[in-house]
Order: structure tokens, then C-alpha cells, then sequence
């Protein structure tokens, strides 16, 4: 894709989750989400502990950044969504708040020693740009706690099969088609479209690699409790991870 068609593919990402932002505020956040409540805050904050100086990267409404702001000097938000922003700062809770795109992160080199990307970059069509500023506002030893629908098992048509065609019956977890990279806009509930961009976990890593951002840890985490209860068609895929998150170094200059 050239540069220029990368542009507008992203503003048009950015326009469709600026009509989509309220049912993300709805419905992912102030404890309406167990993934987030049980699972994805606690890791951000064990991550990120004892940073003094954090970025959350697509903070959408802020409730990443909020969460991991005790006992920092500076939580900072940022988010091209305008509506999600306005929200950020309605809501407050000790971060600053401004728009800005992951690809043109408006700070100044080693601005700070922690960043967090949450659920952020299968959204981001300019993802390798976004991970090269995360590196150059990082100091030295800074760390990236980098959050990802998993690559692999939450790939486009993955998802648990019942299959009673056959005899005796099979239940297995379709992986989809995980090597080829896809933009899509899926309807996740009548009028609700999301886009989404599926690249193979190999694309990140490298990514990250290029710019001095090493993988110290992985995680796989098992869905939490809470989500299967709400979820009883997933609870026989129990043991299929749909979170993955790499932990980051980066390398010093």
C-alpha cells in the first residue's frame, strides 16, 4: 500500500470508530467488561509497576491509563478518536488526555520510561510506524507492555466448532486463516462496526525488533471466569487463550 493510500485507509478507520465510540464506552469499560476488569487491568498494572512516567498508546475513554496512574508521576493518554478523547477528559482520574495518532506520537524523544498498547494495533493501519515511535519516546530500558487479541486463535473465522456431521461427533478450536493478512469491518452486533487488521504475530515481533523493543515475557492467559460465565457457547474452549501480551525492553541506544 503506498503512503498515501495507508493515509486514507487510516482516516477511514479513525471515522468508524468515532460512530462506534459510545458503544465502546458502553460496553468496555467502568466494569461492564470482565476481560478488562479480571484480566487486562491487573496485568497492565503488574507491568507497568514502579514506571514513573507512562504512555498508553489508543487510550480510547482512558480506562487503561486511570488504572495505572497511582503512584506515577505522569500518566499521558493518547487517542485519534476525538469522542473518545472528549470522554477521557470528562471522566479524569489523574491523566492528561490529548489526540494524537500512534504514527505520530507529538512527544520528544525519551519522554518516557513505560508505554501500553491495549487491544490497539489490530486497528492501526500504520502499525510498524506506531511501534518505531513507541521506541523513540521511550528511554533506554523503557518498557512496552504490548496487548493483543491473540494472532493466531483470534484469527478471522477462528472460533470453536461443533461438528455433528460426522461420527462420532468432533469439537475443536479452527485456527482460520492465520498467515494471510486481512483488513476487515466486522459487525459485532446489529449496526456496530468495527474495523479490524489481521496481521500473523511474526509481523509484530520483527516489528519490534527493528526498532530495539525485545520480548522479555509472553503471556497466554486462559479467558477469566468472568467472561466465561457471560460466554456459556465458549466455555468448551476454555483453554483457548484470546489475549496475548509481550512484554518489551527496549535496548539501549
Amino acid at each position: 500500500m503506498s503512503d498515501e493510500g495507508a493515509v486514507d485507509a487510516a482516516t477511514e478507520l479513525r471515522d468508524l470508530w468515532e460512530q462506534q465510540a459510545g458503544w465502546w464506552q458502553e460496553h468496555f469499560t467502568q466494569g461492564a467488561d470482565p476481560e478488562y476488569v479480571e484480566q487486562i487491568l491487573p496485568m497492565a498494572a503488574e507491568h507497568l509497576a514502579g514506571a514513573r512516567r507512562i504512555l498508553d498508546v489508543g487510550t480510547g475513554e482512558g480506562q487503561v491509563a486511570r488504572h495505572v496512574a497511582a503512584g506515577a508521576e505522569l500518566v499521558v493518554g493518547v487517542d485519534p478518536v476525538h469522542n473518545q478523547i472528549v470522554e477521557a477528559q470528562r471522566r479524569g482520574g489523574g491523566p492528561r488526555f490529548a489526540r494524537a495518532e500512534a504514527a505520530t506520537l507529538p512527544f520528544a524523544d525519551g519522554s518516557f520510561d513505560a508505554a501500553v498498547a491495549c487491544l490497539v494495533f489490530e486497528h492501526i493501519e500504520r502499525f510498524e510506524e506506531a511501534i518505531a515511535e513507541v521506541a523513540r519516546v521511550l528511554v533506554p530500558g523503557g518498557v512496552f507492555a504490548f496487548f493483543l487479541n491473540h494472532p493466531l486463535l483470534q484469527s478471522p473465522d477462528a472460533g470453536w466448532i461443533d461438528d455433528h456431521m460426522v461420527d462420532p461427533p468432533e469439537q475443536y478450536w479452527r485456527v482460520g486463516e492465520y498467515l494471510r493478512e486481512q483488513r476487515l469491518v466486522e459487525q459485532v452486533e446489529l449496526g456496530v462496526h468495527i474495523p479490524f487488521l489481521h496481521r500473523p504475530l511474526g509481523r509484530y515481533v520483527n516489528a519490534l525488533a527493528a526498532v530495539g523493543l525485545l520480548v522479555t515475557r509472553l503471556e497466554e492467559p486462559a479467558p477469566p471466569p468472568g467472561f466465561l460465565e457471560r460466554s456459556p457457547g465458549y466455555a468448551a474452549a476454555a483453554s483457548i487463550p484470546r489475549l496475548l501480551l509481550l512484554r518489551c525492553e527496549l535496548r539501549g541506544r
